[in-house]
C-alpha cells in the first residue's frame, strides 16, 4: 500500500530488483555476462565464484511466490531461527519452512542463500511443527 498526501493506493513492486536468477552449468555462465543487461554475477564476500542457491531454496520460493494470497516480502534483516514448520491449510499448503514473528505479526519464511528471508503472512491454525532431520535443515 503507498500512501500520498491524497490517497492511498495498492501498487505491485518488484520484489528483487536488478535481479535475474539463472540456473547454469559451469560452461555456460560466461555466456549469460554476454548479454548486455547483464553486468555481474552476486558473489560472496571475498570470494570470486557466483553465489549459489540451492535449487531447494529455489523451489520453495518459487512455489511460495506463485500459490501465496498474501504479500510476499524479502526480509534482509537478521531473523532469529524460528520453528521449523509445514503448512497444512490454505494455498501454501505443504510449503515447509519456518515460522517467524514480524512485527508482532507470524509468518512463513524460507531463507535464501545471500539473499535474506522471504516471508509471508501466516495464520498459526495454518502449520504443524515438522521434524526435519540434520541434512534437511541445511536446505532451510
Amino acid at each position: 500500500m503507498h500512501q500520498w498526501s491524497d490517497r492511498r493506493k495498492m501498487v505491485d513492486t518488484v520484489l528483487l530488483p536488478m535481479m535475474v536468477f539463472v540456473h547454469v552449468n559451469p560452461k555456460e555462465r560466461m555466456e549469460v555476462l554476454s548479454f548486455s543487461t547483464v553486468s555481474r554475477y552476486m558473489v560472496m564476500r571475498g570470494e570470486s565464484t557466483p553465489a549459489v542457491i540451492p535449487d531447494e531454496q529455489m523451489a520453495r520460493f518459487r512455489f511460495m511466490l506463485d500459490y501465496s494470497e498474501e504479500a510476499v516480502c524479502m526480509n534482509d534483516t537478521p531473523l532469529a531461527r524460528g520453528e521449523k514448520v509445514r503448512v497444512i491449510k490454505g494455498p501454501l499448503s505443504g510449503l515447509v519452512g519456518e515460522l517467524v514473528t514480524v512485527g508482532g505479526k507470524s509468518k512463513i519464511a524460507v531463507r535464501l542463500n545471500m539473499l535474506g528471508c522471504a516471508c509471508v503472512d501466516m495464520p498459526i491454525g495454518y502449520v504443524e511443527p515438522t521434524k526435519i532431520s540434520n541434512d534437511d535443515t541445511k536446505k532451510l
